[in-house]
């Protein structure tokens, strides 16, 4: 069998678990995959911090990136994380010196995926990175193979379980975000920093990957992006009432030759599938053909969802198996136009925070009425004491553009108390 030499570099919560579990159940996956492998090498950016492994201080090398130039190592695993600093060096020199890369780093498939394939392609060795996609969710390498017969044309679902967390609990517990968020933080479902979390990055930077696979295509960076911190317990309570929940979700879709990238928060309807995906769970449903509508769910993040990724990737190097980093060659791969959210047609949930005075609701529909915003239903709860009211409308199908021009009239009007809320609603 032919032995594969193996250095990790970061050894945090992921690195970690990852090297326990190779050196445990060595045997079983060399048996697997009939081949043996080595941990030849190890490198973190601190050699005194305490960890839950034990190794070798032969095996140690403070500077990563010397790995690259070393003739014993066949696999560098980068678990560094960010788009740019040592991440970016280790792996695009690991490349060009025609070592195969495993990776759990979004950030940095999403912004050099591109240039990074086509130096795996001329060197001939894999750019693996299925842990860089919801977690132990073995979405890549679904698209790549398993549905591999169809035409895919539109993806969508919940990519981040920080954000699904807190919505979830938001809903279940009657919380504030706030409180939900530190929650979320104490527990450990969300980083101390959890912004790429909450503003909607983390699940743009898996669409963008994602839609490439998916439409043969380069990576689009044109994403529409909206986080969750704004969402509020009022938002929940009357997504509720309405037969919804509220889930920040990422879309991708062609339509017309053009591609349309979006992540933001949706009210679903309670009885549909997404709705029912709750806490850290991810879920991914793709739309194809000849299958028709595909649902992939499991655990999105945590050491042992992206271990299962991680050890699949090695798998599949370990097999010898050369394969594409996006599935087939970049001088085939497509550039699609990039469509604007502006463009496209939702029903919509509105929330407005008026003054509670005569004419406020019949100004309010005049002003839907002008910008061609058909009103479904229309929802008042007044607060006497306070002399305002809370104002819910619910519209038809209305382009988006004609919904954020007619929201911004109404944030001018003196009448409105606080600047209006929006959220789509996807009723598929």
């Amino acid at each position: 069998m032919k032995t594969y030499n193996i250095a990790i570099v970061g050894l945090g919560n992921i690195g970690s678990y990852l090297f326990n579990f190779l050196t445990k159940n060595k045997n079983y996956l060399c048996n697997k995959n009939n081949s043996n492998f080595n941990i030849s090498y190890v490198s973190a950016r601190s050699f005194k911090k305490k960890r839950s492994i034990n190794f070798k201080k032969k095996i140690w090398i403070k500077n990563c990136l010397k790995l690259v130039k070393k003739k014993d190592v066949d696999i560098i695993i980068e678990l560094v994380g960010g788009s740019e600093g040592v991440a970016k060096k280790l792996v695009f020199s690991a490349l060009k010196n025609k070592k195969h890369v495993v990776t759990a780093n979004k950030a940095l498939i999403s912004k050099y995926g591109d240039e990074l394939s086509k130096i795996a392609e001329k060197n001939r060795v894999n750019l693996e990175y299925e842990a860089a996609v919801c977690g132990g969710v073995p979405i890549i390498r679904s698209i790549k193979e398993g549905l591999i017969a169809n035409k895919i044309n539109r993806l969508h679902g919940i990519f981040n379980g920080t954000s699904n967390y807190i919505l979830s609990s938001m809903d279940k517990d009657k919380t504030t975000f706030k409180e939900t968020l530190n929650k979320s933080i104490n527990l450990g479902y969300a980083e101390s920093n959890p912004k790429s979390d909450i503003n909607g990055d983390d699940v743009a930077s898996k669409v963008q990957i994602l839609s490439c696979l998916s439409f043969s295509s380069f990576i689009n960076t044109n994403i529409h992006v909206e986080g969750i911190k704004n969402i509020d317990s009022k938002d929940i309570f009357n997504a509720d009432k309405l037969g919804y929940k509220i889930k920040l979700l990422g879309f991708s879709e062609i339509q017309n030759n053009k591609i349309y990238q979006r992540v933001h928060p949706t009210l679903v309807k309670k009885t549909s599938y997404i709705a029912s995906v709750d806490g850290v769970l991810n879920a991914v449903i793709i739309d194809g053909k000849p299958i028709g509508k595909n649902v992939i769910q499991g655990e999105g993040a945590g050491p042992s969802a992206t271990t299962s990724a991680l050890v699949s990737d090695i798998s599949s190097i370990l097999r010898g198996n050369i394969k594409y980093p996006f599935a087939i060659a970049s001088s085939k791969r497509k550039k699609y136009l990039s469509g604007k959210i502006s463009e496209l047609f939702f029903s919509s949930y509105i929330r407005l925070n008026v003054k509670d005075k005569y004419g406020v609701l019949s100004d309010i529909t005049k002003i839907f009425s002008e910008y061609k915003v058909s009103i479904k239903r229309v929802i008042q709860n007044p607060d006497k004491i306070k002399k305002n009211s809370s104002i819910v409308i619910i519209t038809h199908k209305s382009k988006d553009e004609y919904i954020q021009k007619t929201l911004k009239t109404l944030s001018k009007k003196l009448y409105v108390i606080e600047k209006p809320k929006l959220l789509r609603i996807e009723n598929s």
